[in-house]
């Protein structure tokens, strides 16, 4: 599934294409959205936003589009007159900005100002966004007996970030997994906080998760750069049996709430000062 801020490029990209006042025109050649589609074909969007892991594309009068990618969805961008529909396009924009094809996402529905509020008020604060309040997120943290790193998946916590940067925030902030939220304080949370700012806006610019600092780099290691589908350099994601980049000890795996975790436990002990 995308982490946040792919959903935010996605944002970003929709509206340099489409917002404006020209039309825009709706179609839904897989046939799921028709109807919505035809309410929205000519009309101009006139917002493109994001929130955590959802996308919601304004039609003044009309609504919004909430997409949902969920583990299959994706989005194709091109220029100039839109190809002949091939595969199963659930909605396909297209106008003087080129054309947007969805497919297989998880939710793509139109809905009113209060069906979006309700969706939103549903999630945590997102990093990326400017009205994330991280208090929110603290105030729940630091009640939870549960661990912090499931606590970070927990979009009702924190709306954007998931496996990938969870796990390397808190080896970069040298926090265990395991430990609970309440075990957390104040400046352990705010740094967290920070570094996910920090990291998913690179995330943005870039289009890649990258979180290894300089010195830890392949050209400053002398190690080869890493090859995986997800791109970007890591210190512990997918990294597990391999040596950690800091301490040499063996980057580890388990699974947490369905989902691999991985964390090196020289970095991250369970307590603070802990080995």
């Amino acid at each position: 599934m995308p982490e946040g801020h792919t959903v935010h490029r996605l944002a970003a990209e929709y509206g340099r294409r489409f917002r404006g006042s020209r039309p825009v025109h709706a179609a839904s050649p897989q046939g799921k959205f028709a109807d919505a589609a035809a309410l929205l074909d000519g009309q101009p969007m006139t917002a493109a936003e994001a929130h955590g892991k959802h996308l919601f594309l304004g039609f003044a009068g009309l609504g919004w589009v909430h997409i949902h990618l969920g583990l299959y969805g994706k989005v194709a961008f091109g220029d100039g007159p839109a190809p002949a529909p091939a595969g199963q396009i659930r909605l396909r924009l297209a106008g003087p900005g080129g054309w947007a094809d969805l497919r297989g996402p998880n939710t793509c529905t139109l809905i009113g100002d209060p069906e979006k509020q309700a969706v939103t008020d549903r999630l945590g604060p997102d990093p990326l966004r400017p009205d994330a309040d991280p208090e929110r997120a603290w105030r729940r943290v630091s009640a939870a007996r549960s661990a912090i790193a499931g606590l970070l998946m927990d979009q009702s916590v924190v709306a954007g970030p998931g496996n990938i940067y969870r796990a390397e925030v808190l080896f970069r902030r040298g926090i265990g997994p395991y430990r609970p939220g309440r075990d957390l304080d104040r400046e352990e949370w705010d740094g967290i906080w920070a570094d996910l700012v920090a990291l998913m806006r690179e995330g943005v610019r870039t289009g890649r998760i990258d979180t290894v600092r300089p010195e830890h780099m392949p050209e400053a290691m002398g190690r080869p750069p890493r090859r995986d589908d997800h791109g970007g350099e890591v210190y512990v994601y997918r990294r597990a049996g391999a040596d950690c980049h800091v301490c040499g000890g063996e980057v580890r795996s388990a699974e947490l709430a369905a989902r691999n975790l991985f964390w090196c436990q020289g970095c991250q002990p369970h307590l603070p000062g802990a080995r």
